[in-house]
């Protein structure tokens, strides 16, 4: 196999593995295959339940100063559900070529970036045998899921043994408009609850023997859906805070229901703290004599990488393979990342562009893939030479 084409093949042979969460359907078995080869020591760890066990694989390479830094790769072999299949021009699981763009699911999220990051691994290697400091690898089949088995226990895991990471790039699909002109250096804290407000079920037509949790619990949410939580700081945008449900009824359209569920959700920023948010939408409640239950899940604190050695290197490897100089962002969704940052005090995200994420007929253009891989060699380059 020519090394220009050897990402574009394991793209493929990746995407052409059913991997829908938490399934791992044999990725990080032919990625060990491969890293084994370069040199790396790989271990399997395998958390959950017996019925959806998830993969996840921690491999490592130690260079002639073993004492150096450890440069670590983090991404998912797991992908979200296709959606119809009948909406797809092409099999998902079959990579398929179009127009100068690769079809299929898990293309830009994230399989092109695992094997990128794979490949340039073994560049480097080849290049460099003797490199300083270690090269890692961290996946998981449990990102696009409840990401509790996933690189969230690999990393418990990897502290109670004392393993330290300097650096680390996950392969979350970055860019904007070209490859290259987006790196994450942080993300939003994510925060949900779930609201129900109690009231007196009764015939719609007596209102008055009724109490309606739905009028009840309005004017808490107006008010909620008002509030400043903050402004946000230079790195990261304003708290927001969004309902992304309201259950409520019995199924029939003549009565008063007797509660209302409301799902709501904030994306916060470094100026709010889990607690200062809870207190504040508790306070919010009682003030308008609300009758409630509300429970709490933390799905991430923020984290933020300041500009660094890792940056740098980052930044510099973009600039050489693309001639763009990549903004930092912090916006989007909740990644791995933010489990990683509890073990790594610089951590990065870059990958392809992510325009057809989680949607039907996701891709990425073949060209870029190339592309990607150099930039994750030229970063290793820069850091372990």
């Amino acid at each position: 196999m020519s090394s220009m084409f050897a990402a574009l093949r394991l793209t493929e042979e990746l995407l052409s593995r059913h991997s829908v969460t938490p399934v791992d359907g044999g990725c990080q078995d032919l990625i060990v295959q491969r890293l084994r080869a370069a040199g790396f020591e790989c271990e399997s760890l395998v958390f959950g339940p017996a019925d959806a066990p998830v993969a996840n694989l921690w491999a490592l390479r130690r260079g002639s100063a073993a004492n150096g830094e450890l440069l670590v790769f983090a991404g998912h072999t797991d992908v979200v559900p296709t959606g119809p299949l009948e909406q797809w021009r092409t099999d998902p699981f079959v990579p398929s070529h179009r127009d100068g763009m690769l079809y299929g699911r898990g293309t830009a999220d994230m399989k092109t970036s695992i094997a990128a990051m794979v490949v340039a691994a073994e560049e480097f290697v080849a290049r460099h045998p003797n490199h300083a400091g270690s090269i890692g690898l961290l996946l998981t089949s449990d990102e696009e899921g409840p990401a509790i088995d996933g690189t969230v226990k690999v990393c418990d895991l990897l502290r109670a043994r004392g393993v330290r990471l300097d650096h680390c790039i996950v392969g979350e699909p970055t860019s904007v408009d070209r490859l290259g002109d987006i790196i994450k250096n942080g993300r939003r804290g994510t925060l949900s609850g779930k609201l129900t407000v109690k009231g007196v079920q009764g015939h719609i037509a007596y209102p008055h023997l009724a109490k309606n949790p739905i009028h009840l619990v309005a004017p808490a949410l107006a008010e909620l859906v008002g509030i400043e939580w903050d402004r946000g700081n230079t790195h990261f945008p304003p708290t927001s805070w969004q309902v992304s449900n309201i259950h409520a009824g019995t199924g029939a359209g003549n009565v008063i229901p007797g509660r209302v569920v409301v799902d709501f959700n904030f994306r916060f920023s470094t100026e709010s703290t889990p607690q200062s948010l809870k207190d504040r939408v508790q306070a919010v409640l009682l003030r308008h004599g609300l009758d409630f239950d509300l429970t709490w899940t933390l799905g991430g604190e923020p984290f933020l990488t300041l500009v660094g050695s890792l940056s740098n290197a980052l930044c510099a490897a973009i600039e050489a393979q693309t001639g763009l100089k990549p903004a930092l962002s912090t916006t989007g969704g909740t990644s791995d990342g933010r489990f990683i940052a509890k073990i790594c005090p610089q951590v990065i995200e870059f990958g392809p562009v992510n325009a057809t994420i989680h949607k039907i007929d996701e891709c990425v253009d073949v060209a870029s893939i190339e592309v990607l891989k150099n930039i994750y060699r030229d970063t290793l380059e820069r850091l372990l030479t």
